[in-house]
């Protein structure tokens, strides 16, 4: 039988068979077995029960966790040496199918093993029957649900631990009988044995002194305490121990604490705490059967009762509208009055109290929640007294000791804080500076700047200088200690100044050039110089007109615009207009590429309108040699990488005259020379 439940008829089945819920200690991860590794932990009975199903990875369906958690039992047990372990889990009937799976819960709730597949380290589901474990001879993946005829292996890899992480080993009984199992460990390096000691830690005595609690350095097993207390004894001998509790008892296996009854009280003084063998044979023993150390002990010391006194306030946050008290011992819930009468606030400004209340548990507070009317935010000085509430009382404590009305607790209050800010700005034609100004006003004693979300400063006055100029941020935060406040705002430095402008890329003759202005900033003044021997203070200037060359050749005239703004800041832009002194577009009737520096390449001449231009080169076979579509893409007389043959050629030239518009096409011959 597989054990994945992937139909709903399995899933009918798993609600009719086991539907009976687990509730018996160490059958939950939560209540698991403490384990240690230096014997053999044997269970003699399994509960048939089952609880939410596990996801097993590498087996498990796209849909999620759908493998049974089947009669298991838990146990949890700490690395103590980083290392491999080893285990063996060994039915008392091997005919038994037992699987397994180990979670590292470091760190996290013991449920979270249903919810989160990352905790698993590895496991084995096989079907197979008897021993199952992690061993050397294991395969490294975790077997999945299988039938028993099958045979798949039964062993897993040994999986590495790590010091200091918590673990929960889950063992599944698949096979629905009560027979029980044993689990050793054996054959790895990792280490789960405590090395620490067994040892009194603490002892506390409650009121009057008839009850003491005793804290240990380490869980210890609940069921190596005698119920009578018998390990354990008080000198001088003014009482005797008449029981013992494990504190977590009933809900787990180990104990940290034992609150111990005692015949009578204690009168004030000085005791020692004693361990000795108890009536079982042994003292407390810990999960690794290690015995608390007979003779160890510790010493109480008992206190004549005394009122517990008004005494400690938690410092006040801003503007609170609560104030916590806290108290040496639990004060009783029943004795605090709901209105907050049992309390007084006098100071620089009248403060009225509307409720108090305990953060109870088991009837007992060791905290005061005092709720004012309003918040506190202007500052001040006060004193909290405690009065006579109108439940006729004032607090009690635990052990029945009223705190006497009188005393009083003092308290300040600390103004709001404000981070709005001033700037103040000087522009300057490299460098603006910008200064920030925060008033400090109610006791600031903290400024944190952040200028354009990188620059910091803590000063309360900073200066910042800015080389780039436009849209800037600034943040303050300002505390004065106890309240906090932020602000931010942006500024403009508006002298960005650029010059710049749009000109021809080229004039041909009879052409006329147009300067288009693009500077930005606040211009008062553009000064043009054309390079022709004109200039114009006007932002558009008019068309500007370029004699050709008189010797036929092309040439660049230089342009300035000089801008000024109203903080008196130049800015000059240049570029080079191209004169051409022919634009008429024509192709050679013959050229030579024989790489003697004239005439070596054949191209459209002139053709600075051209637009969408083409031209194509075909030899007398009608083999187009040559094609290009920027006009100063020339032949170099080749095709094909070879030089081609002397003789005549055709050419075609398509393009758009930028002046007319029109589409040209023209055909002709050129003759090729060597």
């Amino acid at each position: 039988m597989m054990k994945i439940f992937s139909t709903i008829i399995s899933l009918i089945s798993f609600n009719i068979c086991f539907a009976q819920e687990c509730t018996t200690l160490g059958q939950t991860p939560t209540s698991a077995f403490p384990l240690c590794g230096t014997a053999v932990f044997s269970q003699n009975t399994v509960p048939i029960c089952t609880t939410t199903s596990l996801f097993v990875p590498g087996c498990s369906g796209s849909g999620g966790a759908n493998y049974e958690n089947k009669n298991p039992f838990w146990y949890q047990f700490t690395c103590y040496q980083s290392g491999s372990l080893g285990f063996v889990i060994t039915p008392n009937n091997l005919g038994d199918d037992y699987d397994w799976q180990l979670y590292d819960i470091t760190g996290k709730n013991p449920e979270d093993v249903y919810t989160d597949p990352s905790l698993v380290v590895t496991g084995n589901w096989s079907g197979s029957y008897g021993t199952t474990g992690a061993s050397a001879g294991g395969v490294n993946y975790i077997v999945c649900g299988s039938r028993p005829e099958d045979n798949k292996p039964r062993f897993s890899s040994m999986p590495n631990l790590i010091q200091g992480h918590e673990y929960l080993l889950l063992v599944s009984h698949y096979t629905d009988s009560q027979s029980g199992y044993s689990i050793s460990f054996g054959g790895g390096t990792a280490s789960i044995i405590d090395p620490l000691p067994p040892a009194p830690e603490l002892a506390d005595a409650i009121c009057d002194g008839t009850s003491i609690t005793l804290t240990l350095n380490k869980k210890m097993k609940c069921n190596s305490l005698t119920a009578t207390g018998s390990e354990f004894f008080i000198e001088p001998a003014v009482a005797t121990v008449v029981s013992a509790t494990g504190n977590g008892c009933t809900i787990g296996f180990g104990l940290r604490a034992v609150t111990l009854q005692l015949s009578n009280a204690l009168p004030p003084g000085t005791y020692t705490i004693k361990v000795r063998n108890g009536t079982d044979g042994n003292t407390l023993l810990d999960n690794c059967d290690r015995s608390l150390l007979e003779g160890s002990s510790i010493t109480l010391t008992i206190v004549p009762l005394a009122p517990t006194p008004l005494d400690s306030l938690t410092k006040p946050l801003c503007a609170p509208q609560k104030l916590e008290l806290v108290f040496r011992k639990p004060i009783r819930c029943s004795s605090i009055a709901p209105n907050g009468s049992d309390f007084s606030i006098s100071g620089s400004y009248p403060v009225t109290i509307t409720g108090a209340t305990g953060e109870c548990n088991n009837g007992v507070t060791s905290k005061i929640i005092i709720s004012l009317s309003a918040p506190l935010q202007t500052a001040g000085t006060f004193l909290l007294s405690l009065a006579t509430g109108t439940d006729g009382g004032t607090i009690t404590d635990e052990c029945g000791q009223v705190t006497p009305t009188g005393q009083s607790i003092p308290f300040s209050i600390k103004d709001t804080v404000n981070a709005d800010f001033t700037t103040r700005i000087a522009l300057g034609c490299v460098t603006d500076t910008v200064k920030y100004f925060h008033n400090g006003a109610n006791g600031v004693n903290s400024w944190a700047w952040t200028f354009d979300n990188t620059i910091n400063s803590n000063l309360q006055y900073p200066t910042q200088y800015y080389t780039v100029f436009g849209d800037k941020e600034a943040q303050l935060i300002v505390s004065n200690g106890t309240c906090t406040d932020t602000s931010k705002k942006a500024i403009f430095l508006r002298n960005t100044l650029r010059a710049a402008f749009e000109a021809n890329e080229f004039v041909c003759p009879n052409d006329k050039a147009i300067f288009k202005n693009q500077s930005i900033g606040n211009m008062v003044s553009w000064q043009w110089d054309f390079g022709n021997g004109n200039s114009s203070s006007l932002y558009n200037p008019p068309p500007q007109t370029y004699m050709p060359s008189p010797s036929n050749i092309n040439y660049d005239v230089p342009v300035r615009l000089i801008i000024k703004d109203d903080i008196g800041c130049y800015d000059t832009a240049n570029r080079k207009v191209f004169i051409i002194w022919n634009c008429t577009i024509a192709v050679p009737s013959a050229f030579t590429p024989n790489s003697d520096g004239i005439n070596d390449f054949l191209y459209p001449l002139n053709a600075y309108k051209a637009r969408d231009l083409q031209f194509s080169i075909y030899n007398r076979l009608g083999q187009r040699v040559f094609i290009s579509e920027n006009w100063l893409n020339r032949w170099n007389g080749k095709f094909k990488g070879q030089d081609a043959d002397t003789g005549t050629y055709v050419y075609i030239l398509q393009y758009t005259h930028i002046d007319t518009g029109k589409r040209i096409f023209q055909k002709g011959s050129v003759l090729l020379l060597r």
